[in-house]
């Protein structure tokens, strides 16, 4: 099913819709919920051990090709056989292709920290996220960006403003991804990527939108208490998940406003532009 948000993702199977539902299950993923704001995570431990490995191994396995295939054309053709070129350049490209797409997955893994959780505030209507750089799903990137490997992305986003997608991952488990699409107020055009929930088969992909949108609703279908630290467990959450992250200071007082008017004060107080 197509998507109206554009421009698409490759592999989306179909648009979700805000509000209420009783598709809900916070699983493990849910870190912490109180009445103001809940934070998720996004990359299990188990999971990000696994893909450092499987990145890192297609990785080093791409340097040795790489060079072969610089031999087979310039040291082992000897005869300057057509055929040997054009099969050493292909592989070359082909290298070349897997190191752009390996390295940012590689990266992301490496130097995504304690889940890379993502907070919803449901008083103010703000999602805030602290992130690899490559946290991302733009093919194209910079190759400048690569000097830059622990660059992270540190954003306040609207809840208004972002929308969510199902994608598949076009293997034969049929394992899908909720994405949340940022687009600019008011239409359809997407400007920038956020992942919500990876990698679950089935009708398991929609249970984290579902209880998100439920808190975000303040629908009763949920329990704050549903996370790996309770609702008294705040500063224990903060301390463990928080701290030493790379997150502002005002941001993380924001996590706690109440109000719109609460959230300008606390932007004033350390000089940070609405």
């Amino acid at each position: 099913m197509a998507s109206k948000y554009r421009p698409q993702i490759p592999g989306c199977i179909g648009d979700l819709n805000k509000g209420p539902t009783y598709i809900s299950d916070a699983d493990n993923r849910l870190l912490y919920a109180n009445d103001n704001y809940c934070a998720f995570i996004r990359k299990p431990k188990l999971n990000q051990i696994v893909y450092i490995f499987a990145f890192s191994f297609a990785f080093i396995l791409s340097i040795p090709a790489t060079i072969l295939s610089i031999l087979l054309v310039f040291v082992f053709n000897i005869s300057h056989d057509s055929k040997i070129e054009i099969l050493g350049i292909s592989c070359f490209i082909c290298c070349c292709l897997g190191v752009y797409v390996v390295l940012p997955e590689l990266y992301q893994n490496l130097f995504t920290r304690r889940g890379a959780p993502i907070i919803f505030n449901r008083k103010t209507g703000k999602v805030y996220v602290n992130e690899s750089y490559f946290y991302n799903f733009k093919f194209l990137k910079n190759p400048l960006t690569y000097l830059h490997p622990s660059k992270k992305r540190i954003k306040e986003y609207d809840w208004a403003y972002l929308q969510g997608v199902v994608v598949h991952n076009f293997s034969r488990y049929s394992r899908n991804s909720t994405i949340l699409m940022v687009c600019k107020p008011n239409t359809h055009k997407t400007i920038d990527h956020i992942l919500l929930d990876p990698l679950r088969s089935g009708i398991g992909s929609y249970f984290v939108w579902g209880w998100v949108n439920n808190f975000m609703c303040a629908n009763d279908l949920i329990s704050l208490n549903d996370g790996k630290y309770k609702w008294e467990q705040e500063t224990q959450f903060k301390k463990e998940i928080i701290e030493g992250q790379g997150w502002p200071e005002w941001m993380v007082e924001a996590f706690n406003a109440t109000t719109h008017d609460e959230l300008a004060k606390i932007k004033q107080k350390y000089n940070i532009e609405s």
